[in-house]
């Protein structure tokens, strides 16, 4: 493996990880329960798209060009689960009390994001593909070494841009406000995938 495919391999995570999408948006307002939440959160989604990812590179690719249903079926199952999280950040009531963290992003709510996350599919699928369509052993682990702390650090952008516009939105109307347009960006994600 050379270094210039290895660069490739990082331009690409770099831009599959910080472009929009629902996991990134999760991200943003998980900001509003703490550095800590958010940190946990990403953390989790970050191991959940690395172990969805060596899945997929070792074998599942193979497995879905023959059973091609099962992409269309895993689809729609995260389109639903990400239209539920959706909706849960649309009626949130805003307030900032201690009883609105029993409703924060998990790590555990990051790693099944990422396996129900057409984008994340997509993102594996085609960059596994696209760099190294043999899929040896060796190449999906480097490939998901290059992706680890890349998806990390991308994803701690979008908790540390939430962190600064927390400090603008103080009252429980404005985080209704950011929520809901956080709410109506998620679900319009989940049609554009």
């Amino acid at each position: 493996m050379t270094l210039s495919l290895i660069m490739s391999m990082s331009l690409f995570a770099l831009a599959a990880s910080l472009s929009p999408g629902p996991v990134n948006l999760v991200s943003l307002s998980s900001a509003r329960y703490g550095l800590r939440t958010g940190l946990m959160f990403i953390t989790g989604a970050t191991l959940g798209f690395i172990f969805l990812f060596l899945v997929i590179g070792w074998g599942l690719n193979y497995l879905l060009d023959k059973l091609q249903w099962i992409t269309e079926v895993l689809q729609w199952a995260g389109i639903t689960f990400l239209l539920y999280l959706s909706y849960q950040l649309f009626v949130d009531n805003g307030e900032l009390n201690s009883d609105s963290n029993k409703s924060s992003p998990t790590f555990i709510t990051g790693v099944i994001m990422q396996w129900l996350n057409p984008k994340a599919w997509l993102a594996s699928l085609s960059g596994i593909a696209t760099y190294i369509p043999n899929a040896e052993l060796f190449e999906v682990f480097t490939f998901a070494s290059v992706y680890l702390p890349i998806c990390w650090l991308s994803l701690s952008m979008w908790v540390w841009i939430g962190i600064v516009l927390g400090q603008y939105f103080q009252s429980p109307a404005k985080i209704r406000f950011m929520n809901k347009a956080l709410a109506v960006l998620l679900a319009g994600s989940c049609f554009l995938l």
